[in-house]
């Protein structure tokens, strides 16, 4: 393959999983071997946080290993698109050497949510064309389930071509027919966006013969909303495994409680959208039911098109390939009677999945202490060190960074404190206690949780006077924590 001894490098991510969907964290209603086959002579990271609970600045974060204020892009809704101008994992890799290629969701640029239309999909040539000028030699573009319904990405030009995009547009829109986006995807499952992304970087990979070592993303857009796996993989799910965690009687009544508006209605979580009156608390069992069912079936998909992937890089790429698979932040699905993830500090989207397998041997890491051995790690890590973690491995020791090499956090246990950043948004946690705030439409909200005493963070603890000394500290280090650029 390459002539040279740098190894490729496979990335594999999924959009709002939860990682105790995945059966290597203790799942139990889907099996996904292939996924967990990645920890098998790799790592598994239990405590590994995402640097926002949004697509956009999570997956920037992921791009640039910096925090989304320090990258600039911190929204999914506001016009503040990754600047080709802040370094970033794709141009340092094509420094190195490297071919790059990404298959599915990039979302490094705000949709327009405000221009899309239930009767028609829009073009999407500029969005193709600034994803390319970020350092991708190669794009297969399917840009998030919803997206692909709204705007002409790759992924929807061919299944406009094969006669299935109407379903699909109309089945997305019809929020009230279709069960609040909860229904089976209106086509052959080989044009699932899931599949198709699959089946593109499947192909890709198998045709590959450049002499460069390759830089492979594969992002799928699911498990993320609509919750649209295809029938056929149902059966896969065993719901009598499944336990979902209701809200408790009184959770909500707070008015002070970020997501109490949420839960009442009118909401502003994803799920609160689509429910009526726009309160979660309205969903029923049958429907949270269909929902969770759904999602894990869409893993089971998922998880297929993994394992067929890893056949095709194991033989066409051989050994001297470091595979690491993650999500951008994970999903509530149904916890607290809450889905989405928007404004959410819970550990649910926060604490996401990542396990790592490192290449036998390659000269950047020669010997390499963490090939060969099955290694489940606590070490706090952050998405931030993927950039990092990556051009160490290609070779590149110095990289202008917030994050750094997972080898590091491995040998020292890594972070105090993990950090989460949005639009109005900020959550701090030293693993004990988690701090929590919001500041949006003039509404200020505060949260927090003892993590020891009350794991499933159901009761917000920022007025006890108890906890007046551990406020301080987190609200401290949020401080810090934007001092450095603010006023560097």
């Amino acid at each position: 393959m390459n002539k040279t001894s740098q190894p490729h490098l496979l990335f594999i991510t999924t959009d709002e999983l939860r990682k105790d969907a995945l059966s290597c964290y203790g799942g139990q209603a889907v099996s996904t071997p292939h996924i967990d086959s990645i920890a098998d002579g790799g790592i598994r990271f239990d405590r590994a946080y995402t640097n926002s609970p949004w697509c956009l600045p999570s997956r920037c974060a992921m791009l640039t290993g910096r925090y989304p204020h320090r990258s600039g892009a911190y929204s999914n809704f506001r016009k503040c698109e990754l600047s080709t101008g802040v370094p970033n994992l794709l141009q340092g890799l094509r420094e190195s050497g490297y071919r790059t290629s990404l298959f599915g969701k990039c979302h490094f640029s705000p949709v327009p949510y405000g221009e899309t239309r239930a009767d028609r999909t829009l073009p999407y040539e500029a969005f193709r064309d600034y994803y390319l000028s970020l350092g991708l030699d190669h794009l297969d573009l399917q840009d998030d389930k919803q997206v692909s319904v709204w705007f002409y990405d790759d992924y929807a030009k061919e299944l406009d071509a094969a006669g299935y995009l109407e379903a699909y547009r109309r089945d997305t829109w019809d929020v009230e027919g279709k069960r609040r986006k909860v229904f089976p995807f209106p086509g052959p499952a080989e044009w699932h966006p899931d599949s198709w992304v699959g089946r593109k970087a499947e192909e890709y990979i198998e045709s590959y013969d450049d002499d460069r070592p390759l830089f492979a993303w594969v992002s799928f857009s699911g498990p993320h909303y609509p919750f649209d796996a295809p029938a056929e993989y149902f059966d896969r799910v065993d719901m009598s495994k499944d336990r979902r965690f209701p809200a408790l009687d009184g959770e909500f009544d707070d008015p002070r409680r970020i997501h109490y508006r949420s839960f009442h209605g009118p909401g502003n979580i994803d799920g609160a959208n689509s429910a009526p009156e726009g309160a979660t608390k309205h969903y029923s069992e049958p429907y949270w039911h269909d929902l969770r069912r759904s999602y894990y079936a869409n893993m089971a998909q998922i998880d297929d098109w993994v394992g067929r992937i890893l056949d095709t890089a194991r033989r066409k790429l051989g050994d001297n390939v470091m595979v690491v698979f993650t999500a951008d932040h994970g999903e509530m699905l149904g916890n607290h009677n809450l889905w989405g993830k928007h404004d959410c500090g819970y550990e649910d989207v926060l604490n996401v999945p990542l396990l790592v397998r490192y290449p036998a041997a390659n000269p950047h890491s020669n010997p390499n202490p963490f090939a060969g051995d099955s290694i489940v790690s606590r070490s706090v890590v952050q998405l931030i060190d993927l950039a990092p973690t990556f051009l160490s491995a290609a070779g590149q020791a110095e990289w202008e960074s917030d994050g750094r090499d997972l080898r590091l956090s491995l040998e020292d246990g890594g972070y105090r404190y993990t950090f989460a950043e949005g639009e109005g948004f900020i959550a701090v946690s030293d693993g004990a206690y988690k701090l929590v705030q919001t500041r949006k439409q003039g509404r200020e909200y505060d949260e927090l949780f003892d993590l020891a005493a009350d794991p499933r963070e159901t009761d917000n603890r920022i007025k006890l006077p108890e906890y007046v000394g551990e406020l301080a500290r987190l609200r401290n280090e949020i401080v810090n924590h934007f001092m450095a650029k603010v006023l560097a």
